[in-house]
Order: structure tokens, then sequence, then C-alpha cells
């Protein structure tokens, strides 16, 4: 569907909830990951360091990589990533986290034999950003 009235452009939401079973493991993938990137400066390196050994959810915020959920997709260009990590409070079984209120259960049925899936949709908070 490909008309003049048509955006070429999508906006594609995604909302995790991890489990950090350990933290450590975590902030030593982190430092790597910061230890290799070759864009950021020495200077900048320092307070990174800083802010994934003291922070879980600052550790996997370095550690998302936008371009890799689609890199592999074919006929798409990623032309603008944000995406951000806090810790949170979590109980799977609240109403609070049923996200798009479509009332499906855990295996993405609604109980009368279908399998229509939900899908939620996620903030656009930015400590990690990306534009192409």
């Amino acid at each position: 569907m490909s008309t003049p009235e048509t955006s070429r452009f999508v906006r594609l939401r995604v909302d995790l909830v991890l489990e950090v079973g350990d933290e450590d493991a975590v902030a030593r993938a982190a430092l790597a990951r910061i230890a290799d990137d070759g864009d950021l400066s020495a200077e900048g390196q320092e307070p990174a360091r800083g802010a994934v050994t003291g922070d879980t959810a600052e550790a996997l915020a370095h550690l998302v990589d936008p371009f890799g959920l689609v890199g592999d997709v074919p006929g798409v260009e990623l032309q603008q990533a944000s995406w951000s990590s806090e810790e949170i409070d979590y109980d799977p079984d609240s109403p609070e986290w049923d996200l798009d209120g479509d009332g499906f259960g855990e295996d993405g049925f609604d109980g009368d034999g279908s399998d229509e899936a939900s899908v939620a949709g996620a903030a656009d908070d930015s400590p990690g950003e990306c534009d192409k």
C-alpha cells in the first residue's frame, strides 16, 4: 500500500520488563560495551562507567541496541531511536501491568479459543538516543 497519502515511516513501540538475576554481570557487560565504544571519548567514558556501576537500569540502557532489533529486517532502515530504563515495582498479576488493557492473558489468548495476541506501547523517554 504505497500511495502518496500513506506515510513510509512507522513508529514501533516496544515495552519490556526484565528480571535481573545478576546485577554484576549486567554491569560488567555494560563496562565492556563502554570500553569498546570507539565513538565515546576517554572523557566521556569515565562518567558512563560510574553510571553503569551504580545503577543496573543505567547499565541496561547502555546495552540496548535498537539497530540490532531491526538491522536484519528487509526493506527498512532505522531513522531514529529512543529508549529508557528504570527500576520498577513489578507484579505480573496486577491489573496495572495489563499494558494495553485488552484483557488477554499471559499466553495471548482471550479465553474464547482465538489466538489473537496483544502488543503494548512504550514510553518515549530517552537516556539512550540514536539518530541515523
